[in-house]
């Protein structure tokens, strides 16, 4: 079940004027800022990491008021460049606070915008029905209910 969906969007050219090395420090964890170092246009690859930053707080309903840190959300690349979440800190005990079990990750840029979208699947904890022994609403239409 989708217990969260976010969605960021990053104007790549006014990201571009911001970029210094400390915003990389305060906003990326090593790794990320490593990989996009190696990347032509590294801008662009940080604007969209920042993008799915965005969008992870937005599906998790909160942000950095809430006590989280830019590092507590790290999108991480696979083998084959499939892109996953590592949350930790704040944005981990949200997430299991939140029910989340599994996150999907879909960025996308151009020279101007870049945009990530991110789904966290899971069980949400403490509805009212889940307290009441209530089976999970499907959102079946028709079962007469």
């Amino acid at each position: 079940m989708i217990v969260g969906l976010g969605c960021g969007i990053v104007d790549i050219e006014a990201f571009r004027a911001r970029l210094t090395d400390g915003l990389v420090r305060e906003v990326f964890v090593a790794d990320e800022a490593a990989y996009a170092r190696t990347q032509a246009r590294s801008w662009e690859s940080f604007a969209a990491r920042l993008a799915a930053k965005h969008a992870t707080m937005k599906a998790l309903r909160v942000g950095l008021a809430h006590g989280l840190r830019w590092t507590d959300v790290e999108i991480v690349r696979g083998a084959s460049g499939e892109l996953s979440l590592r949350l930790a800190g704040r944005a981990h005990e949200i997430a299991g606070e939140r029910g989340v079990e599994s996150s999907r990750v879909s960025v996308s840029h151009t020279r101007g915008s870049a945009i990530a979208m991110v789904v966290l699947e899971g069980r949400p904890r403490g509805t009212a029905r889940e307290d009441a022994g209530a089976p999970p609403d499907t959102g079946a239409a028709g079962d007469g209910g």
